[in-house]
């Protein structure tokens, strides 16, 4: 067994390869001498430390030409050409699984969707099927994949929880199953974590340390942001903000109660009204599709939904102060305005000085490049499996995954 004395060089070159990975992710592709300044520290740790990485498959070396002349230099890249990611989105009615380079952007030649099956098994079954076509072990090598899932996980077990939307994971853990069968490494995400992490890492808040991310799709989740770390609770079960009941006697919710903000706030409380006149069940996207074609109106629906979402939306501000406050949505394709009517009567229902101090802003990420992000820090992360301030929260140190959340390598 290693002595303390014997583990510190090696602790101390796992940090150096982290930071080396975090200079790349910070500012894209650069030379060794560029990663040296940024890092501040010497020539001959961070070749150390890139040549570790390069073994590891993180990381590329590519040829650059300064001014079109003379002896190519070497410049650092995330992988992206030698190896690859996948990423899984869990969703009530569909799983959509992706493919991306280290970099984390998204390879359009590498998306499958399939209906959610009603069992896990099955579940199982055809998310395998479709992962190993992705796998392309011939021509890149598969580094792990991430998964975003709906509910309440229980991070310390990798395992679901409590998910009204997506009941068959209850119990599961379908970062362990899939790790096993594909023979990668899998990390889970519950999903608006996802999208936190999808908005740091890749949209309009890489420079926040406090924001808010409010995911009302298909349910209605929160995440918030304080000082760099994700507001888990005690057993990181924080954020469920859809199942404040709101109306004893409203519609049944998933969770099994009634009257759930998520019922009457959310994109498929605006589906579910629309399907009821209608007649016949309607997806968000047919919906958005047919107001598009001016073959159906959704006033009055979206009028109630959208009443309910700027007391959703008042409320965070008053309880949580956030510099930023991020919406994840598709409701708001429906009318060009509409974002910024749900905004104006937030601010009449929120205190004045929480509402002026915060911005109201919609999400670019996805929930697609979450489950992305999460592998791709579950990667950074390992490097340094027992760095001591790791199980503080989901985010530290610029936004990694809680270490007792992804230590598995």
């Amino acid at each position: 067994m290693p002595t303390n004395a014997s583990a510190q060089p090696q602790l101390l070159s796992r940090l150096n390869e982290r930071s080396v990975m975090r200079v790349l992710q910070a500012h894209g592709p650069c030379s060794r001498a560029d990663v040296s300044r940024r890092m501040n520290t010497s020539a001959p740790t961070v070749s150390k430390a890139v040549a570790s990485l390069l073994r590891a498959g993180l990381l590329e070396e590519f040829d650059v030409k300064e001014n079109g002349r003379g002896r190519p230099a070497k410049q650092l890249r995330l992988a992206n050409e030698t190896a690859q990611v996948l990423g899984l989105v869990i969703d009530a009615s569909e799983c959509r699984l992706v493919k991306a380079g280290i970099d984390g952007v998204l390879r359009q030649d590498g998306e499958v969707a399939f209906e959610t099956p009603k069992t896990y098994e099955r579940f199982l079954r055809e998310t395998v099927h479709h992962a190993r076509a992705l796998l392309n072990p011939n021509t890149v090598t598969t580094l792990g994949l991430g998964i975003s899932i709906p509910g309440l996980i229980d991070y310390r077990r990798e395992q679901g929880l409590l998910s009204p939307n997506v009941p068959m994971t209850n119990g599961r853990s379908p970062s362990r199953d899939l790790s096993e069968q594909l023979g990668v490494n899998c990390v889970v995400l519950q999903e608006t974590h996802a999208l936190c992490l999808a908005e740091r890492r890749y949209g309009a808040a890489q420079e926040l340390d406090d924001f808010g991310m409010l995911d009302i799709s298909t349910g209605l989740g929160l995440g918030i942001v304080s000082g760099g770390r994700l507001l888990t609770g005690h057993s990181g079960l924080a954020g469920e903000i859809g199942h404040i009941p709101i109306d004893v006697n409203g519609r049944l919710c998933g969770c099994g109660a009634r009257g759930c903000l998520e019922t009457v706030a959310s994109d498929s409380a605006l589906a579910w009204l629309v399907s009821e006149r209608v007649g016949r069940r309607m997806e968000i996207g047919e919906i958005l599709n047919a107001v598009a074609r001016g073959e159906l109106s959704v006033e009055d629906e979206l009028e109630l939904v959208c009443k309910q979402l700027s007391f959703v939306l008042s409320t965070v501000i008053n309880l949580f102060n956030p510099a930023s406050l991020f919406i994840y949505g598709r409701l708001f394709e429906l009318e060009e305005n509409l974002f910024t009517r749900v905004c104006d009567e937030a601010r009449r229902r929120s205190l004045g000085p929480s509402f002026a101090d915060c911005k109201l802003v919609r999400a670019r990420g996805s929930k697609r490049q979450g489950a992305v992000a999460g592998i791709i820090e579950y990667l950074t992360d390992s490097l340094v499996p027992d760095f001591p301030i790791a199980a503080a929260g989901l985010f530290q140190d610029n936004g990694s995954l809680r270490e007792n959340a992804i230590a598995r390598r």
